[in-house]
């Protein structure tokens, strides 16, 4: 038996003494084991992050300009602000804004009602998913500025032929991404929604529409990036045809009279409206919605 129990123990391995380490609360390792600092707590604030971005980006700005001291190039921050303030107070850049954001509301709603009615063609029919898919591959890759010289034979210059490229910007991507949200809704759903009595318009607004929600707001959003910088861009070639002209017809105007600044704060009025519709208007529609529903963290 000895001599059994003896080759048993050189059979097995070494075992290690076990020893236990206590740690310090203060001196613990890991963010979870201590409580976070003011600094740290305000960091977690998204919007804070995003003002910090915003902050350093202007101050880079500024340096950079002061350090090329040229304003007929690149003016500092403070005459954009400046030229801004004066345009807005004193210049037509209130006036400017309207006549620009009522084309694009315009442009952007009908868009957004044609690509509604081809997409409930295309989840309700086979010819409609047919010719959605056709009409996407020819005229989404078309950019709405290259129908330009079109929009002025067929509409001659006016408002109508802004709608016109608006419209274009808008319908291939909200429409695209749409039937791609309605595609992917999962077929359990689909024939839960049916067996229900769900058919035609009712099929695609009680259950496709909520379910592919995340899809349609990124198209929603792509489709308000595309129109408005085809808006501006249509504004540079023949914005003063909308009566007073847009915001597009301010830059380039203040460009031809040497008015850096003031095209400057042109740029900075395009790219504040884009942040207010994208953090404010697009982000409470996400919060009431999927954030809401639980279909996003």
């Amino acid at each position: 038996m000895a001599e059994t129990a003896q080759r048993i123990a050189r059979l097995e391995p070494p075992r290690r003494p076990e020893r236990m380490i206590e740690l310090d609360a203060m001196h613990a390792v890991g963010d979870a084991a201590r409580p976070l600092s003011p600094a740290e707590r305000l960091l977690q604030i998204t919007g804070v992050r995003r003002l910090i971005v915003v902050v350093v980006l202007c101050l880079l700005w500024q340096l950079y300009a002061m350090w090329l001291n040229n304003n007929l190039l690149f003016p500092t921050l403070g005459e954009t602000i400046e030229a801004l303030y004066d345009a807005v107070v004193n210049g037509p850049l209130v006036q400017r804004t309207l006549t620009s954001l009522q084309i694009l509301l315009m442009g952007y709603a009908l868009g957004l009602a044609i690509a509604g009615i081809f997409t409930t063609l295309a989840i309700t029919t086979r010819v409609g998913t047919d010719f959605l898919s056709t009409l996407t591959a020819m005229f989404n890759p078309l950019p709405a500025i290259a129908l330009l010289p079109l929009a002025l034979l067929w509409f001659g210059l006016g408002a109508k032929s802004l709608v016109f490229v608006i419209i274009h910007s808008v319908l291939w991507a909200v429409a695209l991404n749409t039937h791609s949200g309605f595609t992917s809704v999962s077929p359990t759903l689909r024939m839960a929604g049916q067996n229900c009595g769900l058919r035609g318009i009712s099929y695609v607004a009680f259950l496709l529409v909520p379910a592919a929600f995340p899809s349609i707001l990124t198209g929603l959003k792509i489709g308000w990036a595309f129109a408005w910088r085809t808006l501006i861009a249509a504004e540079l070639v023949f914005g003063v045809s909308s009566r007073s002209g847009g915001l597009g017809w301010f830059i380039f105007e203040n460009r031809n009279q040497l008015e850096i600044p003031s095209v400057f704060a042109g740029l900075l009025t395009v790219i504040m409206i884009g942040l207010v519709v994208e953090s404010v208007i697009f982000r409470s529609i996400e919060n009431v919605t999927i954030r809401r529903w639980g279909m996003q963290s």
